[in-house]
């Protein structure tokens, strides 16, 4: 019976592993590269092993400093660029570092960790490896401004709730509440991967890293 068990696991494993190898290999919304009319700017950016969304803070869409301000964050400067980033609420505010990992911060975000969005304000944003920048539509954007809010925990008043931490990255950052659960089956570049879905661009029909994301912006 161990045996069976043993056996039944280490092929879980290995069709997780294939499914993280190949899956992302095939994309959608491939037909979305022949619009024309792209007039807003945004980017995809990854640290090597998480990766955000970021976007304009100011469009005719959207302000997002008035759902988010920047008296947020510890600088309280105006910024031109915001960062969306999901991921386990576990990680973000009790591991700084690789080195601070705890086993149980682990296995709570593996099978189902609580969640946090992660916000960070930038001017000028630097394309290259980890760093591509997408032009899309205002009809696209306005999809992806939706699943952005989407995103987020609101309180009974339809506010977005705000993190009070010590845990930041910098002086331009900030944590917020946020919907849904992480797991290995949806971590934070599968989120990633769903926005540009529903913002109609390239992306991987499904991943579980950065990786997957970044093969299709080449």
């Amino acid at each position: 019976m161990l045996f069976k068990i043993i056996v039944f696991v280490v092929s879980l494993i290995i069709l997780y592993l294939l499914a993280v190898i190949i899956l992302p290999l095939f994309s959608i919304n491939k037909k979305n590269e022949k619009k024309s009319d792209k007039t807003i700017s945004i980017y995809i950016l990854t640290n090597g092993m998480h990766t955000d969304i970021v976007v304009p803070v100011k469009t005719d869409v959207i302000d997002w400093s008035v759902t988010i301000p920047f008296t947020d964050t510890k600088s309280k400067k105006v910024f031109e660029n915001i960062a969306f980033g999901w991921g386990d609420k576990g990680f973000y505010l009790n591991t700084p570092e690789w080195s601070d990992l705890k086993p149980l911060t682990a296995i709570n975000a593996a099978f189902g960790g609580t969640t946090a969005m992660h916000i960070t304000f930038y001017n000028d944003l630097y394309v290259g490896e980890n760093c591509k920048k997408i032009k899309i539509s205002i009809e696209d954007y306005k999809n992806l401004v939706q699943f952005m809010k989407n995103s987020f925990a609101l309180d009974s008043n339809r506010k977005i709730q705000y993190i009070k931490t010590d845990a930041l990255y910098g002086d331009n950052d900030s944590f917020y509440e946020a919907n849904g659960r992480y797991s290995i089956f949806y971590t934070c570049n599968t989120w990633a991967a769903n926005a540009l879905k529903n913002a109609n661009q390239k992306s991987p029909i499904w991943t579980a890293t950065q990786q997957g994301i970044f093969y299709h912006y080449r």
